[in-house]
């Protein structure tokens, strides 16, 4: 029985070239999604129409505070000149409504303005901060 030849031997082993392994690459078939949770500071940096909606309710919430406190302010001063015309003669009683009768009541206001504003921004960082 005749032996093989060895590859060297082989007649045709000049002729074909190293069988070399092939890789072919391509996108993955499945795609998983990224196990990153859902994060709204992102949307917020990234400035997507959630976060720009995460944003404006944030401003929203301000603006209405601030107008309530504008609304209050007016009919307090508002009415003041009335008031000052009605008291022509009586000096002392015009520094008493404005000493006591006003500034209190504005120094109230502001109070509760603060208040209200760092509680709008502790509400909006609770919804965005990361977990």
């Amino acid at each position: 029985m005749p032996q093989d030849p060895s590859p060297a031997e082989h007649p045709s082993a000049e002729r074909r070239p190293a069988e070399r392994r092939v890789t072919v690459t391509g996108p993955p078939r499945r795609t998983r999604r990224p196990s990153v949770p859902y994060r709204p500071r992102t949307e917020i940096d990234e400035q997507t129409t959630l976060g720009h909606t995460y944003v404006r309710s944030l401003m929203r919430s301000q603006l209405r505070a601030a107008l309530l406190v504008f609304a209050v302010l007016v009919l307090l001063v508002g009415p003041l000149p009335l008031l000052f015309a009605t008291l022509r003669h009586d000096g002392g009683l015009k520094w008493a409504v404005l000493g006591f009768g006003l500034y209190a009541p504005l120094v109230l206001l502001a109070r509760w303005y603060v208040r209200r504003a760092e509680r709008n921004e502790r509400d909006f960082v609770r919804l965005v901060e990361d977990r």
